[in-house]
């Protein structure tokens, strides 16, 4: 009898142990979907451009992570088959996160969308872990198309969630999911990069780093650090650039004014020649993609203002009839777009699209 017994306990033991034995899934597994300039070793995925993204399909009902963040500083969508369940804000501690649990069972795919943008630190991601007899399953498949962001604020989602007025560009008011260039991609399906930095211009920004000196890195924060343009290459290339300096270029008292321009204001032509350069080293990296060169909806395309005129110039001067133009309508509210803003200007340039690239 007591021979049955201890035989009885233990299986259960057996059973208690394999349920709640955890599978450890390391970065570098090919069932894992990444999007985004990630910078990836043998032990960890570094997370840090704005929108940056982590998938996996897996059969189960839970589902962690094992993060640690720079600052303690970003917030990430947790998305599951589609919807948006939670917001997670990783410590600057290196510690396991339930991200998704009581799921039905059976196949699931879950994403980690990264909200902020790189202004606000990296995230280490280590590893996925699962429990008990869930399995991680086949990656989910590659989009079928590729869309690249080069902007500044409005495209990272700046304080796109302060309803209050201040315009405050700390990381719990920025949603870049919600961005017109997150909705955009959505949209169409498409795989998106968005390579843009608030307060970045093409001649000049409110920090000492442009447009043309940037867009190249893998880890924005380091000269040295360059990115891999054969790794990722989009179909569509969307700018939209020069709302920052259409400010800097008329405070003659500002530090990067002061740097990048002395004590004389660029002229149009200046202004003209620096934009079409940067586009031109776009063309050279992306020769066959589409470009669409925007601007709004910020006061850069208020009735009267130059910039979109300087854009147009810039790329009539290049002569190429896969490079375009766009100019979203001024929104005629103060700071940066609102949710609800950002919706419309999705919406303005997704027709763009629709009509002139035939993309449906």
């Amino acid at each position: 009898m007591k021979h049955c017994n201890c035989l009885f306990f233990s299986l259960l033991l057996a059973l208690w142990m394999q349920s709640e034995a955890q599978t450890v899934i390391k970065v570098t597994d090919p069932h894992i979907r990444y999007s985004g300039r990630i910078a990836m070793t043998d032990s960890t995925a570094e997370l840090s451009w704005s929108a940056t993204s982590v998938a996996i399909n897996f059969s189960g009902t839970t589902l962690s992570a094992v993060l640690k963040d720079e600052r303690s500083d970003n917030n990430y969508n947790i998305i599951v088959d589609g919807k948006v369940l939670s917001v997670i804000h990783p410590e600057m501690a290196k510690k396991s996160y339930v991200l998704a649990k009581n799921l039905t069972p059976g196949r699931h795919t879950l994403e980690l969308f990264k909200r902020t943008e790189w202004a606000m630190g990296k995230t280490w991601l280590y590893g996925f872990e699962l429990s008990g007899s869930d399995k991680i399953l086949p990656p989910p498949p590659a989009k079928k198309r590729k869309i690249e962001f080069f902007g500044n604020s409005i495209s990272c989602g700046y304080a796109d969630e302060d309803t209050t007025g201040k315009d405050r560009g700390t990381s719990p008011y920025e949603n870049g999911y919600l961005s017109y260039a997150s909705i955009t991609a959505r949209h169409f399906d498409a795989e998106l990069h968005n390579t843009s930095k608030s307060g970045i211009g093409i001649t000049v920004s409110w920090f000492p780093l442009i447009m043309s000196e940037m867009y190249d890195r893998l880890d924005a924060t380091d000269p040295g650090s360059k990115w891999d343009f054969s790794k990722y290459t989009p179909d569509l290339v969307v700018i939209n650039l020069f709302q920052n300096d259409s400010w800097i270029v008329n405070l003659p008292n500002n530090d990067q004014f002061k740097a990048r321009f002395g004590a004389t204001p660029p002229t149009p032509e200046f202004i003209i020649n620096a934009y079409q350069q940067f586009v031109k080293s776009v063309r050279g990296k992306y020769p066959q993609a589409k470009i669409i060169c925007i601007l709004g909806s910020m006061d850069a395309t208020k009735p009267g203002s130059p910039w979109p005129g300087y854009i147009q110039k810039a790329v009539d001067g290049i002569n190429d009839r896969n490079i375009y133009t766009h100019f979203i309508p001024y929104k005629n509210t103060n700071g940066h777009p609102s949710l609800k803003e950002q919706q419309a200007m999705a919406d303005d340039l997704i027709g763009f699209i629709e009509n002139t690239i035939g993309w449906r």
